[in-house]
């Protein structure tokens, strides 16, 4: 059978899905993060009360310890996946426009009760969403199809938080967040008739119930082994560790390097998201022709790289006066850095994707997602620490070398001449 051009590849039912996977993820994710804190700052609630309400996205981070009920369990109608999606999707939709006809002035519980089953019911459609894209995709199609999803996501942003402000400005909040809301109907389009149920063999549940929780980890091990897996999880904790740590701190830099928060707006937020969107799309092109894991050796190496960018502008310590060429020097570093975050995370998903089983496929990438996750965000908290007792320039060294240990590990999780898949 010949090989599919690239044209063959890339435009397919699948990966027309997969733009509607991460647009529907990501527009309630951003409706929390970027429209609910405009929101209640109109109602002039206090900066202490709209900081608490980043607790509500908890459930992103812990969505692995219901997932595994969404892989034994689900509703008699649509299959395994498209249930829970339908159900979710049609929930989230109905909850986005009941929260705007809240008042956060004399109903701030409601509001956050609200808000926090929002998040929940999001993290829910996330895991089904990231269970049926990897069981849709082949494993040569797992690097293109999750750079979609995941520059779709990126877009959805620009709804919540460009779109729906804009809007706020002429229409009442209640009337914002339903035309919001509306767009959650393309996630429901896509479940009830651009979808179809994956083709996996399930076998009758008769084990106890906590078999549902231990039955995935179990597998995962039986199938790697104990040292490959504890080596596969050692893989997850570091390839993106010194890329993401390097991050942490990243608007505090720039603002004491100089730069004003009008810079941090106008140049690094839009450079930021492009240049990852368009090096993510480049990134699964690539994977097409070289595999996953030559990619993660090729993409390692990039995020290695532009860590590097951070230290060069680091060493000028501090610029007095911002003119044209400074303001091009951060355009370059924001550029390269997204270009390896781009590059890197579509490899990155790609892989945990291809190493999960299809009949537990949302508990294990929930699981594997949330470890890979859990460095950064934990070490991350300490990077003042290390800043305020060295420097940023030390700081950025420290991310770099932290970078290095997960490119080691590739010599026994992704063999660069293993078979390619």
């Amino acid at each position: 059978m010949p090989t599919p051009s690239l044209f063959q590849q890339i435009f397919t039912r699948k990966m027309l899905i997969c733009i509607f996977t991460g647009f529907s993820s990501g527009l309630p994710l951003f409706v929390l993060l970027q429209m609910l804190p405009v929101w209640l700052s109109d109602y002039q609630i206090n900066v202490q009360t709209i900081g608490a309400f980043t607790l509500v996205t908890l459930p992103y981070t812990l969505k692995f310890l219901w997932a595994p009920l969404l892989d034994q369990y689900f509703p008699p109608f649509l299959g395994r996946r498209r249930s829970w999606l339908l159900i979710t999707q049609i929930a989230l939709f109905f909850l986005l426009c009941l929260i705007g006809r809240l008042d956060p002035l004399q109903q701030m519980r409601n509001v956050a009760y609200c808000a926090a089953f929002i998040a929940f019911l999001s993290a829910t459609q996330d895991i089904v969403l990231d269970a049926y894209r990897r069981e849709i995709l082949n494993d040569n199609e797992l690097g293109l199809g999750n750079t979609i999803h995941i520059n779709a996501y990126r877009l959805a942003g620009v709804i919540p938080g460009g779109l729906s402000l804009f809007l706020a400005e002429l229409l009442p909040w209640e009337t914002v967040f339903f035309l919001t809301a509306l767009f959650m109907l393309c996630g429901i389009f896509m479940t009830l008739f651009l979808s179809r149920e994956p083709s996996v063999t399930l076998h009758k549940n008769t084990a106890p119930f906590y078999h549902s929780f231990t039955a995935p980890l179990q597998e995962f091990f039986q199938r790697k082994g104990i040292y490959t897996g504890l080596g596969f999880i050692a893989f997850l904790f570091l390839y993106k560790f010194g890329d993401a740590l390097a991050t942490t701190l990243q608007s505090k830099f720039i603002l004491d390097m100089g730069f004003s928060k009008a810079h941090i707006a106008l140049i690094v937020k839009s450079v930021s998201l492009w240049a990852s969107i368009i090096a993510g799309m480049v990134g699964g092109i690539v994977m097409l022709r070289l595999g996953i894991n030559r990619a993660l050796w090729l993409f390692g190496a990039v995020q290695l790289f532009t860590i590097g960018g951070f230290i060069w502008l680091a060493s000028y310590d501090y610029f007095p006066q911002i003119g044209n060429g400074e303001l091009l020097k951060l355009g370059i570093v924001i550029a390269v850095e997204y270009i390896g975050v781009g590059l890197g995370g579509a490899a990155f998903v790609a892989f945990m994707a291809r190493e999960t089983n299809p009949l537990y496929t949302a508990t294990q990438l929930a699981l594997f997602t949330s470890l890979a996750a859990l460095p950064s965000k934990g070490f991350g908290a300490l990077s003042g620490e290390i800043v305020a007792h060295a420097s940023y320039y030390s700081f950025f060294w420290i991310c770099f070398f932290s970078a290095v240990p997960g490119m080691i590990c590739l010599y026994w999780v992704a063999p660069w001449n293993a078979k390619q898949i």
